[in-house]
């Protein structure tokens, strides 16, 4: 069976533990390499051509499953997260339910650049599911330490998402060195760009990496939270459920970072972070206007 560009795959010597997208396929050194995105983790590799299985609509069901199920669960947690915080919020603006419920609430607004236009397509699904305000952008990673300076004029966020692809390459060298993974250096580059707009960590909270960057580097460059601290494959949506926790968290709390790690679907080994104020703001009154007809 030809494989195509655009297609689904596993591939032979991993025992198609993950599925992969078809991106590019080139010949070199007189061999058919594959050039591969994760279907759903932030991945990015390369394949022999014969080392690629096709992956039909039935099986890609069986395999993705778990990942649906997980999702699921993230999901629920992340919704009882958020509806304590209302309740709570609730609760403290009405001085114990005694003063009327007449209150409003902005959440964090989001500015999400993404290297994978399905993988933004996704998470933008899920902001909306979850209702944080956001606005995505497709990106080359090459190219978004360009652009984010303007996008941050222009948007103004109160949370910046830096992701897309990345991965580690022991052939490149020692996994401490920076030069050995896909885009880490870019992901660097663009959060160091965001800094010089934006240099409070609280005024502007930034999530950037994707699977096996390298998490160290992206902290120090000024992100509040990044991946990957044990150089694991992360979730194309983890970076969704951090950033809508920070956007639904009063910006008068501190964020303990297990709180906002213990609901993504990779966990602490493939994202961290460091203490952060949220950044959602109550007022009130609320009186929305009323037509007189």
């Amino acid at each position: 069976m030809d494989i195509k560009i655009n297609d689904i795959v596993g591939r032979r010597s991993y025992n198609c533990d993950l599925l992969f997208r078809v991106i590019d396929i080139q010949m070199i050194d007189g061999r058919k390499v594959a050039f591969l995105f994760g279907e759903d983790f932030r991945l990015v590799a390369d394949a022999p051509y014969e080392d690629l299985v096709a992956i039909n609509q039935t099986e890609r069901q069986k395999i993705t499953k778990e990942y649906r199920t997980l999702e699921e669960q993230s999901l629920k947690l992340f919704t009882q997260d958020v509806d304590l915080l209302r309740e709570r919020q609730e609760y403290e603006v009405t001085g114990g339910y005694v003063k009327p419920s007449n209150y409003f609430q902005i959440p964090g607004k989001v500015l999400h650049l993404d290297g994978d236009p399905a993988y933004l397509k996704k998470c933008m699904a899920l902001y909306e599911k979850i209702g944080v305000p956001v606005l995505g952008f497709h990106c080359n990673e090459k190219e978004m330490a360009l652009k984010i300076g303007g996008l941050i004029d222009y948007y103004r966020p109160d949370i910046l998402v830096i992701t897309g692809h990345d991965a580690y390459s022991k052939a490149k060298g020692k996994m401490s060195d920076i030069n050995a993974y896909r885009h880490s250096k870019h992901f660097v580059q663009t959060v160091k760009e965001a800094r010089k707009k934006v240099p409070h960590l609280d005024q502007l909270v930034i999530f950037a990496g994707a699977c096996q960057s390298h998490f160290e580097s992206l902290i120090h460059a000024g992100a509040n939270f990044a991946s990957s601290p044990s150089r694991i494959n992360i979730h194309a949506l983890d970076p969704v459920y951090i950033v809508a926790k920070i956007s639904f968290t009063p910006f008068m709390e501190r964020i303990n970072v297990w709180d906002v790690l213990r609901n993504t679907l990779t966990g602490a080994k493939g994202l961290g972070g460091i203490e952060t104020r949220g950044v959602l703001r109550t007022g009130m009154p609320f009186n929305p206007i009323q037509d007189e007809n």
